[in-house]
């Protein structure tokens, strides 16, 4: 009987297509002591319950720069293959060029054509964010920087940096996107390539709320704060990411590309191209708080902070997407929409994600210690507006999830059933996004910067820059 079931099980894999369990060229796994799981949050109505009869899972330990995963069956992760390899089969055909499917730090499944799309350098758009958010981090535990520290400690004096109220913006503020400055999230972006200083584009927009009261997702926000980290800490972000968090999980020098705009700053809400594989050391890393081959790369306080929401937001933290909060509200294009649910009901209420644009996703579930990482173009399958375009709490993720949950053989999560469908919202207004006076700011920052000359030159180290690190996309 257990032949007759094994043959069926790999009957399904072959026939979907996926990866199931350890390949043939992958090495054996080394061995390393299980991450501690975090204790599943109670608010939201999926927090798994343990089940009964399971077996010791496989922990795989964190891979050198020159090591692949550790790789294990599902049997060996309490996952049933058959439900597994339908779940990654039902995520791969929605635009996805790679899915990757980890329980503790063991790869468990991926896409069909993961040889292919896992080779792939892609732009992760907004989850450059959470990678700021590490840098952050990082600084803060090296006593460099204070969540509570207004940007002003950090930042140049002089025409350009800000009145006091600007000044006075904190770095928590800047994490949770709370600043209170004017955002128009197309405008914001639309001179990418162009931008003479991000820092100084960010600081010329108004306020257009009280800082710390109210959740408005900005591009020039996280911009502002990958300067101020880079300024608090005496070093280049790249050299910095390089040195304290790449390096350390084996990113190697040269293997990627970073945007700089052209005095030379790292674009810090987007333009990071890595590989899947990169994006997964970096969710891993997270998943194993913060340390990797025995070494603490980010706080681990920093790592349990990041996924705690924010007031004004049930969805957001530290520049990371999460589980555990509602309200839900999303980013400004077409519209912010805010929904009445948490992000991701069919998956544990201590879910939290790295979100860009197109589906670049990295998702930590600590209660489950389960790692996915996807990246493609889009993929939901929806009415509405925001939830198409990926800019609100998505059909795809809900889905997947729903179907991963099931293949979980030692803890129950509630099955919220399927997809409802959102209220749809028509707002599709361009002020919301690609809003003029945006655009005009970034254009002509200030009397002493605009797109040609900025701060008495005109500013071409970053174009330079980017040309030399342009290799890392080969």
């Amino acid at each position: 009987m257990r032949r007759l079931v094994g043959r069926i099980i790999l009957t399904c894999a072959l026939v979907a297509g996926v990866a199931v369990g350890p390949g043939s060229t992958t090495a054996s796994a080394t061995t390393a002591a299980p991450a501690t799981t975090a204790a599943p949050a109670t608010t939201a109505a999926s927090a798994p319950i343990a089940a009964s009869a399971t077996t010791a899972p496989k922990t795989c330990g964190t891979p050198s720069a020159s090591d692949p995963f550790g790789t294990a069956t599902p049997a060996q992760e309490n996952l049933d293959a058959a439900r597994l390899v339908s779940a990654v089969t039902t995520l791969s055909t929605r635009l996805r060029l790679s899915v990757q499917v980890f329980r503790n730090n063991c790869l468990v499944a991926t896409h069909p054509l993961e040889a292919v799309g896992g080779a792939v350098h892609n732009n992760l758009w907004s989850a450059t964010k959470s990678v700021v958010s590490m840098l952050t981090g990082i600084a803060v535990g090296q006593g460099e920087l204070r969540l509570d520290d207004p940007i002003g400690r950090h930042l140049p004096t002089g025409p350009g940096w800000g009145d006091a109220a600007h000044r006075a913006i904190t770095v928590r503020q800047l994490l949770t996107q709370t600043s209170g400055l004017r955002q128009s999230i197309v405008s914001e972006a639309a001179t990418t390539g162009t931008d003479p200083h991000l820092a100084q584009e960010a600081l010329s927009q108004p306020f257009v709320h009280k800082p710390g009261t109210t959740f408005q997702y900005s591009q020039l926000g996280p911009a502002l704060l990958a300067y101020v980290v880079q300024r608090a800490v005496h070093q280049d972000l790249v050299d910095f990411a390089q040195e304290r968090l790449f390096g350390p999980i084996g990113i190697e020098r040269g293997s990627y590309f970073w945007l700089r705009d052209r005095s030379g700053n790292a674009y810090g809400y987007a333009h990071l191209f890595l590989t899947p594989p990169q994006l997964a050391r970096l969710a891993l890393l997270m998943s194993n708080h913060g340390r990797w081959n025995g070494s603490q790369v980010v706080p681990s306080s920093y790592v349990a902070a990041v996924s705690r929401p924010h007031a004004t937001n049930g969805c957001y933290g530290l520049l990371f997407w999460t589980n555990r909060g509602k309200p839900c509200t999303g980013a400004d294009i077409p519209t912010a929409q805010t929904l009445r649910r948490h992000a991701i009901p069919s998956a544990p209420a201590d879910a939290y994600e790295m979100n860009g644009t197109g589906g670049q996703l990295a998702i930590m579930i600590p209660s489950l210690n389960m790692t996915v990482v996807t990246t493609g173009y889009f993929g939901s399958l929806a009415l509405d507006p925001p939830v198409l375009l990926g800019s609100a709490p998505d059909e795809m993720q809900w889905t997947f999830f729903r179907a991963l949950m099931s293949a979980v053989e030692d803890a129950h999560v509630h099955d919220p059933g399927p997809y409802p469908g959102d209220p749809i919202d028509l707002d599709v207004n361009p002020r919301n996004y690609l809003d003029p006076a945006v655009l005009l700011s970034d254009a002509v920052t200030n009397p002493h910067c605009n797109l040609v000359f900025c701060d008495g030159t005109i500013p071409t180290k970053g174009l330079a820059q980017n040309l030399r690190a342009l290799p890392g996309l080969l």
